[in-house]
């Protein structure tokens, strides 16, 4: 069997997603996307602050990595590291990311994109004061960062097995202006709109 034949076997969308009322959807993204946090830390989905982060570097060559969503709040999604990273350097030539976080047992997932802006000295020491000793000995002193995406794009997917995926995406044209909201069904590229909602509200 090819690798590509046995790809295929494997099952997919196996999760059960959690009711979601579409008549009754926040104007403000941050609201559900920290309702489907909780739900995803409450429902015991393994590692459920563990996101992809995608970065891109001064050549335009794009670099993905797993790390972990440290807060979320309205100044941004945090996220850290060190300031010698690949990440940190990526980050001070292009100071955008993306980043995603997937709930299998959920089929659920959110995306989020934007510009990144890094905290104050005192907040990245802040936030290595609270890592384990172990996690601060491994740091050199004064190279731990932290970053926050300020949003203008965050998509909340719910997953089903008849493909008629849902998408949940809030939009806005900077990081300080209002939200614009579209829901729509199906694949990717063919969407169609969700009852009861326009596709722009």
């Amino acid at each position: 069997m090819s690798i590509s034949d046995r790809l295929r076997t494997v099952p997919t969308l196996t999760g059960t997603p959690p009711r979601l009322d579409l008549d009754d959807l926040p104007s403000d993204p941050h609201e559900l996307a920290l309702a489907w946090l909780d739900a995803a830390i409450d429902g015991d989905v393994p590692e459920p602050i563990a996101v992809t982060l995608a970065t891109v570097d001064a050549d335009g060559v794009p670099d993905a990595r797993t790390l972990l969503l440290k807060d979320v709040d309205e100044r941004g999604w945090a996220f850290a590291g060190t300031g010698s990273s690949r990440k940190a350097a990526h980050l001070a030539d292009n100071p955008a990311a993306a980043l995603n976080l997937w709930w299998q047992p959920q089929a659920r997932a959110i995306r989020v994109r934007g510009p990144v802006e890094l905290a104050s000295p005192q907040e990245c020491e802040a936030d290595l004061a609270a890592r384990s000793p172990a996690a601060q000995a491994a740091v050199a002193p004064g190279d731990w960062r932290l970053w926050r995406i300020q949003p203008t794009r965050i998509e909340l997917w719910q997953g089903s097995p008849d493909r008629q995926h849902l998408r949940i995406v809030y939009t806005r044209a900077d990081a300080s202006g209002p939200w614009a909201l579209s829901v729509t069904r199906g694949e990717g590229g063919h969407p169609t709109p969700s009852p009861g909602h326009d596709s722009q509200a």
